[in-house]
C-alpha cells in the first residue's frame, strides 16, 4: 500500500453526523480513482428501513452516480465490520477493497461470524484491510452505547 491515502476520517465524519440523528453511528464512503464517489451514515431509523446501513446507502449512491451495477475497482471505507447482509452487498457490487476500522465481535460478518467472503457461495471478494483507524472508531461507537445506557 505504497501511497496510501485513507478515506476513513470522511467516514467517520458520516458516523458522527448518524450519532447525531440519533442511529448508531457507522459511516462508509466509496471512492474510485481518488475521487470520492459517495458517502453515507447509518440511517435505518430515519427511513424505517433495517437495510439503510452506511455500506448499502453508499453503494446504492454510487452506482446510482456512475450508472452502474457493479462498483468495479472502487474503494470502500466504513467505521465498522460490516455485517453479513453488507458483506453480500459488497461482495455482489464487486467492490475491489474494504477498508475497515472496529471489528465487530456482535454482528460482523467479515472477519468473524459467517465470514462471508470465504462462503463458497461469495462471487467476490474484495481484498479486506481492518483496523483503519480503529482507535478512533471503536471510541466513537462505546461513547454512543456509553451514552445511551446513562
Amino acid at each position: 500500500m505504497n501511497n496510501f491515502i485513507s478515506f476513513m476520517p470522511i467516514a467517520l465524519n458520516e458516523a458522527r453526523k448518524a450519532a447525531c440523528r440519533g442511529e448508531v453511528p457507522v459511516g462508509a464512503v466509496i471512492e474510485l480513482n481518488g475521487k470520492i464517489i459517495s458517502s453515507a451514515g447509518n440511517n435505518t431509523r430515519k427511513l424505517n428501513d433495517p437495510t439503510a446501513h452506511a455500506e448499502i446507502l453508499a453503494i446504492r449512491e454510487a452506482c446510482s452516480i456512475l450508472g452502474v451495477e457493479r462498483l468495479i475497482n472502487a474503494n470502500l471505507y466504513v467505521t465498522l465490520e460490516p455485517c453479513p447482509m453488507c458483506a453480500a452487498a459488497i461482495s455482489n457490487a464487486r467492490i475491489a477493497n474494504l477498508y475497515y476500522g472496529a471489528s465487530d465481535s456482535k454482528s460482523g460478518g467479515v472477519g468473524q461470524g459467517p465470514c462471508i467472503f470465504n462462503h463458497p457461495q461469495s462471487h467476490h471478494k474484495p481484498e479486506v484491510y481492518d483496523g483503519i483507524s480503529e482507535t478512533e472508531c471503536k471510541k466513537l461507537l462505546l461513547d454512543f452505547f456509553k451514552e445511551k445506557r446513562d
